[in-house]
């Protein structure tokens, strides 16, 4: 074995091999036995191999209990190449050349770990070699002598570590260190290849409830079932972490069609709004998505998280259950927000805060019933804010009890006051029924104004029942006591359950606009799903009340659908006090029906300055109307019909278009391919143009491109009156071309 080792692989002599032999001889023997012993001994306990190579680098020695080891026998290890024995450990690269390179190169081998390929065991066997290229005295390369190691246990110890560093331990999803090391490295990449990369924040709707109801151990649970159930949805396309807390976020390589991005958020909020069992008992969550898309929306991580995180905040500010893109608009948003939350507190005590009210009206006769109050924010410098805009602020700063206190006292103040008992009904944020001394408000309230509490109705969401049930049933019983009708708010969204109705004592239900909105058009269920919620109604004894009705056919297709009473545009907005005072006081208790004769889903009446591209030049029209497949612009006079444009939207978002219709200074226009929903009330193209592409067609860098570098660009290309380079977005993929002029 010590020929294995000795230097430059030079043969002992047979005189000294002999010497070595005769432990009695002058020579050094005795040293050299207790060598031999000790490195068999080495060998047999485990604690290392000896392993060595001919010129040709195939083994003709490995130690017997390495050999063992690995479950094989000598015949079936000893002229195997040694690339084919072992193999790159992929589970832990290291640094430099993997070992084929290094045998082959007839370089140094230093604690390179590889996995044994040839092994028979059932659980792979990982080992640290180390080698030396050795020489004969011509220096002629003769093989390598080296050592090994059994690394199996340590690896996989080194490796949990690492997953223990790099992964959520409750849901086995990559954490918050892991997600960004990986976005980065993703955004290196992609910025030099110039590819997209889209990133989607979650966050759960209603979770603190639960998990402060049933516990944390119940809410760990629960967020083990959203984690399986956003693996199920995302699959194999995309890495999903959980940030922290109900926080996960999924990202995207090579994805920016926002109509595929926006299905897959749908898909993710449906999913994960569907029930759940925790401690044998039923929830129900939801979840809002922000969505924003390298490099349209930033290049740097911590440019595309806060846009994510910005539209996220945007899709639970218009109620959450719902998807946003991120657009530059949000980063105002976000300063307008800071804002609301300085400004609310001044606002309570300088009394900005009104209450307005929207007539709620029998649905055969039309006359008024009941009138449901509004919260109306009047900003000395900027106006009426919109209660979309500050009540998700008033929660999370924790005045919204102040504000439901508020609402409560005046409603009855102004109800009591009003020449005809007509009902009155409030909004009750979650937040606000979950205190204990609710009921004692609502009395309060009713006292102090002397009205009877028969006249105030109490709209209480679904939310109330992610809870404790029984104290949810306590709370219902106690307010019924009073004497105050309640009535559910919104109901069919996606969160409520016929268990519900069953206990507790509603005495209406509001059916949500979303199934008014477009049940007139062709194929809609809509209609069906009215009808079993008013037969529901019926059977319970229940009032039902059919909001956000617009139009006349609504109108006529929500009478025919049995709803007894008709809330929304058709008939009023909400109107002041002092205008509601003078119309009740003029005994108006009768509504006419106003409003557009049809539901029109696509067409959005809008006031927009927009670019029109045609051929070199870029000119400015007004968009007056936008749908899914065209548009309307003023601007341009006598534009020949079936001429070829590009209306240019902004934020990279250029539709290809045809002119229809032309008259005077009004063309029609009919996009080459539709539109998209924006994840909010708006629309938006499925693809933009690139940033990489604005940069290589303006020989600009990246970074030094403005806010809104596409209309710059076509600005210059109008001014110069030539086609040097022109964008266009090709609707048939999501790729982008370039045209030369």
């Amino acid at each position: 074995m010590s020929g294995f080792f000795s230097k430059r692989g030079k043969k002992p002599s047979k005189a000294k091999v002999a010497a070595n032999e005769n432990p009695g001889g002058e020579t050094d023997a005795p040293q050299a036995f207790s060598r031999i012993q000790m490195l068999d001994s080495f060998e047999n306990a485990g604690l290392g191999w000896f392993w060595a190579t001919d010129a040709e680098n195939r083994l003709i020695y490995l130690s017997p209990s390495a050999v063992d080891q690995a479950g094989l026998t000598k015949e079936e290890t000893i002229g195997q190449s040694v690339a084919d024995f072992f193999h790159q450990d992929e589970e832990h690269v290291r640094e430099g050349r993997p070992l084929k390179f290094l045998v082959s190169a007839r370089n140094s081998i230093s604690h390179h770990p590889v996995k044994v390929a040839a092994s028979r065991e059932e659980s792979p066997q990982y080992w640290e070699l180390t080698g030396v290229p050795q020489y004969d005295e011509e220096k002629n390369f003769i093989g390598y002598r080296g050592s090994a190691k059994d690394v199996t246990a340590s690896r996989a110890s080194r490796i949990d570590a690492e997953r223990m560093a790099q992964y959520d331990s409750l849901t086995g999803l990559g954490n918050r260190h892991r997600m960004t090391k990986r976005l980065t490295s993703t955004l290196k990449a992609f910025h030099a290849s110039q590819r997209s990369c889209a990133l989607l924040m979650l966050d759960l709707d209603r979770f603190k409830q639960v998990n402060d109801t049933h516990g944390h151990p119940a809410g760990d649970d629960l967020l083990k079932q959203v984690a399986n159930r956003i693996e199920r949805i995302v699959g194999n396309k995309g890495e999903i972490g959980r940030l922290g807390g109900d926080e996960f976020q999924v990202m995207l390589q090579d994805m920016d069609d926002r109509a595929e991005l926006g299905e897959l958020a749908d898909r993710l909020i449906k999913m994960i709004s569907q029930p759940y069992q925790v401690n044998n008992t039923r929830v129900t969550i939801g979840t809002s998505v922000g969505v924003a898309v390298s490099p349209f929306d930033g290049v740097e991580p911590d440019e595309l998280v806060k846009a994510a995180d910005l539209a996220l905040y945007a899709a639970k500010n218009k109620g959450k259950g719902c998807y946003r893109f991120y657009n530059v608009d949000m980063r105002d948003g976000a300063q307008t927000r800071n804002q609301i939350e300085t400004d609310l507190r001044r606002a309570m005590e300088d009394g900005e805060l009104r209450m307005y009210y929207q007539p709620i009206v029998s649905s055969q006769d039309h006359n008024l019933k009941c009138l449901e109050a509004l919260m109306r924010w009047e900003h000395p410098e900027r106006g009426f804010i919109p209660p979309s805009q500050f009540i998700p602020v008033a929660e999370e700063i924790g005045m919204i009890n102040e504000l439901g206190d508020w609402a409560l006292q005046q409603v009855c103040k102004d109800a009591a006051g009003w020449p005809f008992e007509l009902r009155v009904a409030v909004n009750v944020s979650a937040i606000q029924f979950a205190q204990d001394d609710f009921p004692e408000k609502v009395k309060e309230a009713l006292r102090e104004a002397r009205m009877p509490p028969a006249r105030l109705e109490l709209e209480i969401t679904e939310s109330v029942f992610v809870g404790d049930a029984g104290r949810t049933q306590e709370m219902f019983e106690d307010l019924k006591r009073i004497g105050v009708r309640l009535a559910l708010d919104d109901f069919g969204t996606g969160y409520s359950s016929l268990s519900y109705l069953q206990k507790a004592p509603f005495d209406k239900i509001k059916i949500d606009q979303a199934f008014v909105r477009g049940a007139t058009e062709k194929g809609n269920n809509n209609p069906a799903i009215m009808s079993a919620i008013v037969n529901l109604a019926e059977s319970l004894g229940m009032e039902t009340v059919a909001e956000g009705v617009e139009t006349k056919d609504e109108l006529t297709l929500v009478k025919e659908r049995g709803a007894s009473h008709v809330q929304g545009f058709i008939f009023s907005p909400a109107i002041s006090h002092d205008e509601l005072l003078e119309r009740l006081e003029n005994k108006e208790l009768k509504y006419e029906a106003r409003g557009p004769e049809r539901f029109r889903s696509e067409r959005k009446s809008v006031f927009r300055r927009v670019g029109l591209i045609h051929e070199d030049h870029r000119y400015h029209v007004t968009m007056r109307d936008l749908s899914k497949t065209g548009a309307r612009v003023e601007g341009l006079l006598n534009v020949p019909v079936d001429t070829q444009v590009v209306l240019d939207l902004g934020g990279g978002q250029l539709a290809v278009a045809v002119v229809r219709r032309s008259e005077e200074y009004t063309q029609g226009l009919e996009f080459e391919t539709p539109l998209i929903s924006d994840g909010a009330d708006g629309l938006c193209t499925r693809h933009r143009v690139s940033p990489y592409e604005i940069a290589s067609a303006s020989n600009a860098p990246l970074a030094s491109l403005p806010e809104d570098p596409y209309a710059l660009l076509m600005a210059e290309n109008a001014a110069n009156g030539t086609r040097k380079q022109f964008l266009e977005v090709d609707t048939s993929n999501a790729s982008r071309k370039r045209k030369a002029g």
